[in-house]
């Protein structure tokens, strides 16, 4: 799938298979959010077991969704305390839910979600989403199948933004009164930390409507995107005070209106 002017679409049906697999969505979303990770590292953040989560990497990267980092990329050249164990490959071609080993190490105290690795004596392959402005093919070009695979990848992807979206904002935690300091859950206790409270409104959402012809549309939509990649920056050049920001956009048709706009007032 070669990047082109406009995005790279996603025409093969295996490939939008393999994305539409639950727990690959989540694997491929942690590695775009977070960086590179072990199948062990992402087990352990994602509620996985290592032979799984190996199985599914494999599969991402045999349709170009991702990749080991290269041996000699100094910046992911980090340990593994589990020690050099093989990572479990499972029977080719088979889906090994979660019968894999267990992963039965200990994770780091103050790792978080992120699944971070302890720094320890042996290395072990890691794996990265590759970037890319990825489409689907639209609608009008969808076979029966292929809109199947995307009604099932959309009510997965959908669901889990709709249920993050009200978990954060629910949980986010709100200055104290007096001290200014984050009060609830996930509060800063640590001295030096970031303030979490400074980040409760940040929770941007809108609702409205225009009238576009479908050329319009597709230039809204373009210029989106354009947008988006104007605030695009290289790691190094990341501000400190900077967070990972979900963001979404969903535009559609309204359906056409049930008033009949020929009848006359009776009044």
């Amino acid at each position: 799938m070669a990047e082109k002017p406009g995005g790279t679409e996603i025409t093969e049906l295996a490939a939008l298979k393999a994305l539409t697999q639950p727990r690959r969505q989540r694997i491929f979303q942690h590695l775009t959010l977070y960086g590179p990770a072990t199948s062990a590292s992402l087990a352990r953040a994602l509620g996985l077991n290592t032979g799984a989560t190996s199985y599914h990497l494999r599969e991402l990267a045999r349709y170009g969704f991702v990749e080991e980092t290269a041996p000699g990329d100094t910046r992911h050249e980090e340990t593994d305390p589990e020690g050099a164990e093989p990572e479990d490959t499972g029977p080719e071609g088979a889906e090994p839910g979660d019968t894999g080993p267990e992963d039965t190490g200990t994770r780091d105290a103050g790792a978080s979600g992120s699944g971070a690795e302890v720094p320890g004596a042996h290395r072990r392959r890691w794996w990265r989403a590759i970037p890319g402005d990825r489409r689907f093919p639209p609608r009008s070009r969808q076979n029966p199948e292929t809109r199947l695979v995307m009604d099932e990848l959309n009510h997965h992807a959908y669901a889990e933004d709709l249920a993050l979206f009200e978990r954060l904002q629910r949980d986010a935690p709100l200055p104290a009164p007096e001290s200014g300091r984050p009060s609830g859950p996930g509060q800063a206790e640590e001295a030096g930390e970031p303030d979490e409270g400074e980040w409760a409104d940040a929770f941007a959402y809108s609702r409205g409507s225009l009238r576009l012809t479908l050329p319009e549309l597709r230039e809204f939509f373009e210029e989106y995107i354009a947008l988006m990649n104007r605030y695009k920056r290289p790691e190094g050049d990341v501000p400190p005070a900077s967070r990972t920001v979900h963001t979404r956009l969903l535009a559609f048709p309204a359906p056409d209106s049930t008033i009949d706009r020929t009848e006359t007032d009776a009044r």
